[in-house]
């Protein structure tokens, strides 16, 4: 009596502790889903995107992060769904598929934040390549079709130009500065770019950090729920007995 009244006890507590999830867990989905969108469609992002070079490695990580993040977010909106469905009814079957769902998502999420350590400039390296790219495009060739990819950079970044090497570069800036932006008092487009990519690569990492850390506690709490199910049930049967007719 007194273990089926403590199992009890423990759906109740489980119960709120998983609303309480659920709705932590929707708004890292919708976090996550929104994030995907304004990297995928923001004007910093697709301008970079959208130059072609011969070696634009940012495109593809562009169009890689964004499919990665909507499926990861709808994965964990389902996951967050399920286990608070699972809570309520008492379903095995469904706890199930919670569980299923968080160990899916987890795995698309830990390669994710492996990836995000192991390569933790490559972002901010492609984009400054396909930059120096274009500028020095623009550089031999001042009417070169990659004077209006220049000029629309340094717009997006409120940057103007680089340190060149190469020696004056003063009419390049001149031609494709946002108005009113001078050289001297422009920032180098280099280090804009690295510090913005860098804010947002960093935002990226503790969002990825932090919805790990819910994915392993909503496999933790899905698989306890299932163990109480299970064992709970198991309870209720013991004991009874039914007569059958020879």
């Amino acid at each position: 009596m007194g273990l089926r009244c403590g199992m009890r006890t423990t759906k109740c507590q489980l119960l709120m502790t998983s609303l309480c999830v659920m709705v932590r867990r929707q708004l890292l989905g919708l976090s996550i889903a929104t994030l995907s969108t304004v990297t995928h469609y923001g004007l910093h992002f697709t301008l970079i995107s959208d130059i072609s070079v011969e070696d634009n490695s940012y495109r593809v990580i562009h169009h890689t992060a964004f499919y990665l993040g909507i499926c990861l977010s709808m994965t964990l909106i389902l996951a967050a769904l399920l286990s608070s469905a699972a809570t309520v009814r008492e379903s095995q079957c469904l706890t199930a598929m919670g569980f299923f769902c968080f160990a899916l998502a987890f795995c698309g999420l830990l390669p994710a934040a492996c990836w995000r350590y192991t390569h933790s400039t490559e972002v901010e390296d492609s984009v400054m390549d396909v930059y120096d790219h274009v500028y020095e495009e623009v550089r031999r060739n001042s009417s070169s079709p990659r004077r209006h990819d220049l000029t629309a950079i340094h717009e997006a970044f409120l940057c103007c130009g680089k340190h060149s090497p190469f020696g004056d570069t003063a009419s390049i800036e001149q031609k494709t500065c946002p108005p009113g932006q001078a050289w001297g008092a422009g920032q180098d487009c280099l280090q804009e770019i690295q510090h913005f990519l860098k804010k947002h690569m960093d935002f990226v990492s503790t969002l990825l950090g932090i919805t790990i850390a819910f994915m392993v506690y909503g496999m933790i709490l899905t698989s306890f729920l299932w163990f109480s199910i299970h064992f709970s049930s198991n309870l209720d049967r013991k004991g009874k007995y039914v007569l059958r007719q020879k």
